[in-house]
């Protein structure tokens, strides 16, 4: 999978802002009461971006676009999210817009981005998070108590 060329400059934060595609269904029933459930569980995610480029970025920008990922594969795209700046998998929805004259070699290209994942933490970091210690802090304390505990139940056993 390609990457986003590394001499191009990240998105600007003007309209930058995740717009998840709802991975619920929900189905109203006869007695007023409904039922859901999870649709699919990659969800999703559009982002609109925008790119502020100097002509030779932009250069760069356009043939990229056309011959490396001719306008639809996927590509990675380092992206600041609440996880920090991190890749993601990314493609164009459709064709860029642009481009727009800003001001002396400065041109804006518009365009929305399909993320194939919502860029959330994954379970161990949710448990780690969740916890307030890493996971494995945290086995090892769990065990450390369970093992005391199991022992005190021996007979003839001393507490510590």
């Amino acid at each position: 999978m390609l990457t986003f060329p590394d001499d191009l400059p990240l998105p600007v934060g003007d309209g930058y802002g995740f717009k998840p595609v709802s991975p619920i269904v929900r189905t109203t029933m006869s007695s007023g009461r409904a039922m859901q459930r999870r649709r699919f569980g990659s969800v999703p995610t559009l982002l609109p971006v925008s790119w502020l480029l100097s002509t030779a970025e932009a250069k760069l920008f356009e043939g990229w676009c056309k011959w490396g990922i001719g306008w639809a594969d996927w590509f990675l795209c380092p992206l600041r999210t609440p996880l920090g700046l991190k890749p993601h998998r990314a493609r164009f929805t459709d064709i860029y817009t642009g481009p727009e004259f800003v001001s002396d070699d400065v041109w804006r290209y518009t365009a929305t981005l399909e993320l194939f994942e919502l860029p959330i933490v994954d379970e161990a970091e949710f448990v780690s998070l969740l916890a307030g210690m890493p996971l494995p802090v945290m086995n090892a304390a769990l065990r450390n108590l369970l093992e005391r505990w199991y022992t005190k139940s021996w007979p003839g056993a001393t507490a510590t």
